[in-house]
């Protein structure tokens, strides 16, 4: 019975370590039921509502007989050509439908990703500060996770030097985010050609997320890394959804590009995990995908009011070193230097005790580094209210007695 007892659960899931980002939004939504007037800086999710248009079509769409049977696992069709021609206009590069697959939201696309291309015991690079899933995803395919670490001084960007030292005979793919989660750095446009080169020069998949592709800021442009070395097609996983883009996140619509034995892989693995993306929701997202870009500029004007303040904000509080990020909707904060001294009465020592601490003392949530791979920081969403921003950024200078 003991043995029974004590392999209950594979070992697999067993290791899973549940999503710290959700896991700080959850405990947050279930301070505010509770009544305590909880600001959060935790999730990576647009407050703005899903656009009218979408929402009418996908209305449209759940009246539509057509859409209430199974469809193709790899994406509606319609959907699939308005990805292809999204990313011709988004991206600067042609690619075929059968090049596409439509997933269960982006997080999905990553975990098909990595199960497409790596085998156990395959070192997968991945630069840090990282996004917390990546890691997870990593080990459910038997993957080894490398991490290569750039701090603040770095403006959080790896260097060449730095893949090629971290690279061994059993290294098998490089994951690459820009603009990134959870630092909001953006590559220039010679840095991710560069990284692309070194990569095709070594025969490494690359694993591209551009979630955030359309949220730069200041001079920062998104560079698609395949239009950057288009070599790099044929060993690369493009990965995209509508969710930041278009406050979609509760719609679950992402996808992967490409090449064929590839998607054909993570198409014969999708038909058995989930079949078809929800068809309602593949509707509303061929809608936002064909539509023009001004209600995405006008969420990223909004974000960018709230980037300016909040890096003001952060920096006036000693201790926090705040580099400005050009991309997403995150800050990342240094935090080292305030570690191990006193806050409120307490010490905290580690990033995640200062997180808990300011949660409990100024019911302001934050997610520490250690969620991202990198303990002495703190991660602040500001895809929140420019109300509640003020709000809890003034909370944080009470507790370290710094002027509002």
């Amino acid at each position: 019975m003991s043995n029974t007892t004590k392999n209950r659960i594979s070992k697999r899931l067993a290791a899973i370590q549940p999503s710290a980002t959700l896991a700080v939004d959850a405990k947050a939504k279930a301070m505010k039921a509770a009544g305590v007037p909880v600001i959060g800086f935790g999730a990576g999710e647009p407050d703005f509502p899903t656009p009218d248009f979408v929402v009418e079509a996908a209305c449209d769409a759940a009246r539509d007989p057509r859409n209430h049977r199974y469809s193709p696992t790899p994406g509606l069709p319609e959907l699939r050509q308005a990805i292809a021609d999204k990313t011709l206009r988004d991206s600067g590069y042609q690619v075929d439908t059968a090049n596409i697959m439509v997933t269960n939201g982006g997080k999905q696309a990553v975990f098909q990703a990595f199960a497409t291309v790596v085998d156990p015991g395959d070192e997968v690079l991945l630069p840090a500060p990282y996004w917390t899933t990546y890691p997870e995803a990593i080990a459910l395919a038997g993957g080894v996770t490398v991490p290569v670490f750039a701090g603040a001084d770095q403006e959080y960007k790896v260097t060449v030097q730095q893949l090629e030292a971290a690279r061994t005979n059993k290294t098998k793919v490089l994951l690459f985010c820009s603009p990134s989660n959870p630092t909001g750095t953006v590559y220039t446009p010679a840095e991710t050609k560069a990284i692309g080169e070194w990569a095709l020069e070594h025969g490494l998949w690359v694993i591209t997320d551009e979630i955030y592709e359309h949220l730069t800021y200041d001079d920062a442009v998104f560079t698609p890394i395949v239009k950057a070395v288009p070599e790099l097609a044929e060993q690369t996983l493009v990965l995209n959804g509508v969710a930041k883009t278009y406050a979609m996140t509760g719609w679950r619509v992402g996808w992967m590009i490409g090449p064929l034995d590839a998607i054909k892989a993570a198409t014969n693995f999708q038909s058995h995990l989930t079949s078809n993306v929800n068809n309602v929701a593949q509707r509303a997202a061929i809608a936002a995908l064909t539509s023009d870009l001004d209600v995405v500029y006008e969420m990223r004007k909004s974000f960018n009011r709230r980037r300016q303040l909040i890096v003001e904000l952060l920096r006036q509080i000693p201790g926090f070193q705040t580099p400005t990020p050009k991309g997403a909707f995150y800050a990342y904060c240094d935090v080292r230097e305030i570690l191990g001294t006193e806050v409120a009465g307490e010490t905290p020592s580690t990033s995640a005790e200062l997180a808990t601490l300011i949660l409990e003392k100024a019911n302001v949530a934050v997610v520490p580094g250690e969620a991202f791979g990198s303990p002495g920081y703190l991660r602040f969403s500001y895809a929140l209210s420019e109300d509640d921003l003020r709000t809890g950024l003034a909370r944080l200078h009470e507790l370290f007695g710094t002027v509002k």
